[in-house]
């Protein structure tokens, strides 16, 4: 109950500052100009007025110097952290500022590399997804000179957690740099700019692509192997820059990473291929919780081939069958869901058929009493309803949110040096918008077939978690199998698969494979 008291006795002490500043303002009317002018004195001068059109002034990167070691040496380098601004086009004003941070590996006279031969440097532009992503996940999860220490496995709750120097990071092969698009981390739209123009599909790919452009010529990049570094919707992101970068500014591309990237929302949704697609993920995370009969259970392999064949055979003639399926193939096909999933047959066909995401985490293992995870289908927590056909919350995403935000804000300003006093926003902020696709799923599978098509050197690596249940493997396989280029080009597409999910470097067997394949890639071996 809020006490009345106070309330009336701040609303009079407002009223009191209200009439006493009513009435300084009726004297001060009252006054004589002269009064009003008495410090004025014949030939001083007017102070100067700034002109209208001038620029915010922009503050120079601040920069810091640190070490890591990976593979048994040690790789010092220089971080610059700040806001580079996004022009207008005629160059009058800015449009936005961009937050990153640039770490570039040092040699013995503490130059950069890239600075002697930066034809020889490789560069890595980095982003995260959502949309409305910071690139937090990559940059202190992933592939930066400094991670988030999480438990090795990456299973359990981490309200907080220490920052430590990341021997899996790439950065002995290749400078990094992290980007939070506009509206996320401490990126912002400039004064009188709305955010809108950048919070749609085409607006983020011009905006970020004139980042990676600004960037590479203020660092003086051109000449170097530049590679692209995307996860989750950074696969949406990392497609369209492929062909934006190139038709736009002549910026070509040596590669693309694509960490549990998606490229087609219509493999992640619907009634048909959402369901095809989730199936062999389903069966690769009802192995690991050993809810498969005892022969799928003893080959982890042969049961994702067995679900996949299924998806792309019996199980899609069904769905496409609808209602006109008849009662008998209706129990057979709920029958080898249930070998496939761990679920219940029951469920299944209550279901239609049709196993949403949700109703799998709730349910795969209810006996117990838990959920699993959506990033990582590893994860498993309780909650409380155990009549929803969904959790309440991700335990996967919940675990590990709290860590990757204290580390952020404590390193952004401590070990950086970057001070910045407005919310730094880890994930979401953004109002975004989808009309750039307005009545259809998003796609940019063929600005990725444009793209290699364009640039025939193009190499794209996707890196696929198991256990991922937010874009599943074969949302991914789905797309590069529906890719309109030429034989010729597949060559260009490389697969590499992880036994954890969406975030496969937390999990530290992954975290070291991903390493690995990530500098293979870039070694074009």
């Amino acid at each position: 109950m809020i006490r009345p008291f106070p309330c009336l006795a701040l609303l009079s002490l407002c009223a009191f500052g209200l009439s006493a500043f009513a009435d300084e303002k009726e004297d001060a009317a009252k006054k004589p100009e002269t009064e009003k002018k008495e410090d004025a004195k014949p030939g001083d001068k007017k102070p100067e007025e700034k002109p209208k059109d001038e620029k915010a002034k922009e503050d120079k990167p601040k920069e810091s110097k640190g070490s890591v070691t990976i593979a048994g040496q040690e790789v010092k380098y220089v971080a610059k952290t700040g806001l580079l601004p996004l022009l207008k086009e005629d160059g009058t004003g800015e449009r936005a500022r961009v937050f990153y941070v640039y770490y570039a590996a040092v040699g013995a006279d503490g130059k950069p590399l890239a600075a002697t031969d930066a034809a020889k440097r490789p560069i890595t532009f980095c982003f995260n997804g959502g949309p409305g992503s910071s690139a937090v996940w990559l940059h202190f999860g992933g592939l930066g000179p400094r991670k988030v220490e999480l438990d090795p496995q990456g299973l359990q709750a981490a309200p907080h957690a220490p920052v430590v120097a990341n021997p899996n990071s790439i950065l002995d092969v290749t400078d990094l740099v992290f980007i939070d698009p506009v509206g996320t981390g401490a990126s912002r739209p400039s004064k009188g700019e709305k955010g809108e123009q950048f919070w749609s599909v085409n607006g983020d790919i011009e905006s970020v692509g004139e980042f990676i452009r600004s960037l590479t010529t203020r660092e003086q990049r051109w000449a170097s192997p530049k590679y692209l570094c995307g996860e989750s919707y950074g696969g949406i992101r990392g497609s369209g820059l492929c062909e934006y970068l190139q038709t736009k500014h002549g910026l070509y591309v040596d590669g693309f990473i694509c960490i549990s990237g998606v490229i087609n929302f219509e493999n992640l949704g619907g009634d048909l291929q959402g369901a095809l697609c989730f199936l062999p993920s389903f069966t690769a995370t009802a192995h690991f919780h050993g809810k498969l009969p005892p022969d799928l259970q003893a080959d982890r392999a042969k049961a994702i081939a067995e679900a996949r064949a299924f998806a792309q055979g019996d199980y899609a003639l069904a769905l496409l069958k609808g209602a006109s399926l008849p009662a008998a193939e209706r129990t057979r096909i709920a029958e080898k869901l249930a070998r496939l999933t761990g679920l219940d047959r029951d469920l299944i066909e209550r279901a239609h058929l049709v196993i949403r995401p949700g109703l799998f985490f709730e349910n795969l293992l209810k006996k117990e009493g838990k959920i699993i995870g959506r990033y990582d289908g590893r994860v498993t927590a309780e909650d409380y309803d155990h009549l929803n056909n969904s959790p309440e919350f991700d335990p996967s995403y919940t675990n590990i949110y709290g860590s990757f935000s204290a580390a952020a804000n404590a390193s952004i300003r401590g070990d950086l040096g970057y001070e910045w006093d407005l919310p730094y926003r880890i994930l979401g902020g953004v109002n975004w918008s989808f009309h750039d696709f307005e009545g259809e799923a998003v796609n940019v599978e063929d600005r990725l077939a444009k793209a290699l098509k364009n640039n025939t050197r193009l190499r794209v690596l996707f890196c696929l978690g198991y256990r991922d249940l937010a874009v599943p493997m074969d949302s991914t396989l789905f797309s590069l199998d529906h890719l309109h280029i030429p034989d010729s080009l597949r060559p260009n597409l490389s697969i590499q698969y992880y036994e954890s999910g969406h975030m496969m470097y937390l999990n530290q067997p992954d975290a070291e494979k991903l390493r690995r394949d990530i500098v293979e890639f870039i070694r074009g071996k």
